[in-house]
């Protein structure tokens, strides 16, 4: 991904004013703006799976799960960050529409341009969440679902799932879906998405 530019610092609340009113979303760390690329109908319907899951095992519960466009507001490294799949469980996340601060699950869809982010430094970021017990990724170039479960040490463990599994877990939800159906319509194949680099820059007017 590419800063908007180095010369230009915003608050929270000015990043927050400006992605009200701009059509392509932005993260936001630590004062800068990164432009996010557009997805794939391969990530999008692997997503899409997954929150109708979720959506329906929450259903009439005081649980949220929201898709795609809501953000994460990581407080302590001054952060936003737009997860693919947010659960959320508190209800003090009611309080602000647009990011939730107290997730309990978080899920990414990999995809080319931003794995090795979604796996190292935003992963890194995701851990100063104090509410978070689960942390997701879901591949999309092969069937491969990995998730990490922090324990009662504080320490992040790795879970595997693959077809051979017939179902995967999602504990902190307490949550057992079907293989088949998390990847139902799914036409994998290796990504040749140019990135956030490449990626529209803000109005900033």
């Amino acid at each position: 991904m590419i800063a908007l530019s180095d010369s230009i610092f915003l608050t929270p609340e000015a990043y927050l004013q400006l992605e009200e009113k701009n059509n392509i979303k932005h993260e936001y760390i630590d004062g800068q703006v990164y432009a996010m690329a557009g997805t794939t109908d391969t990530h999008n319907t692997i997503g899409l799976n997954l929150a109708l899951f979720i959506r329906n095992h929450f259903r009439g519960s005081d649980c949220r799960v929201y898709f795609a466009d809501v953000k994460v507001n990581l407080e302590r490294r001054n952060r936003f960050y737009y997860p693919d799949i947010i659960v959320t469980c508190d209800p003090k996340d009611r309080e602000t529409s647009t990011y939730k601060i107290f997730p309990k699950l978080i899920i990414e869809v990999l995809s080319e341009s931003t794995e090795a982010f979604d796996r190292g430094d935003k992963f890194n970021d995701y851990q100063t969440l104090d509410s978070l017990e689960e942390y997701v990724l879901v591949n999309s170039k092969r069937q491969r679902f990995e998730t990490f479960r922090c324990n009662d040490q504080g320490l992040w463990v790795l879970q595997t799932y693959t077809p051979d599994d017939q179902t995967f877990e999602l504990q902190s939800i307490n949550l057992t879906a079907s293989f088949t159906d998390l990847y139902q319509d799914v036409e994998l194949e290796a990504m040749s998405t140019t990135g956030y680099a490449n990626a529209p820059k803000p109005d900033l007017s």
